[in-house]
């Protein structure tokens, strides 16, 4: 995995030692590094994001540790930022994607939505 905040990402490992933590930072190792094996195949992460986010997940991850891991990456992975904007404009509901891109944020995908969009 080719890590762009080295200590950003020691800092999170070394704070989540817990099960559902350290989940979260696996989960977010081993999907970042399906999806360089494709990077290097020529592939884009919009292409690859979806599939590899499911070939990761061995462990059950919730809605809640996906979104966690996409902040993860954003922050320390190489490729974080596309990663970030692909998840938003795949995660928004209305507008709130794109918003989230002008600013930096990262849309929780543990959504409920009740009713018609």
């Amino acid at each position: 995995m080719k890590i762009r905040d080295q200590a950003a990402w020691d800092t999170g490992l070394a704070n989540n030692r817990d099960p559902y933590g350290a989940c979260v930072y696996s989960y977010a190792k081993n999907w970042a590094e399906l999806m360089e094996a494709q990077i290097a195949k020529g592939r884009t992460i919009p292409e690859i994001a979806d599939k590899t986010s499911h070939q990761a997940d061995t462990e059950g991850i919730t809605g809640f540790m996906f979104g966690a891991a996409v902040s993860i990456l954003a922050r320390c992975w190489e490729h974080g930022e596309v990663l970030r904007r692909w998840h938003n404009l795949k995660t928004q509901i209305g507008t709130e994607g794109e918003e989230a891109n002008k600013t930096g944020g990262v849309l929780n995908p543990a959504l409920l939505r009740i009713g018609k969009k």
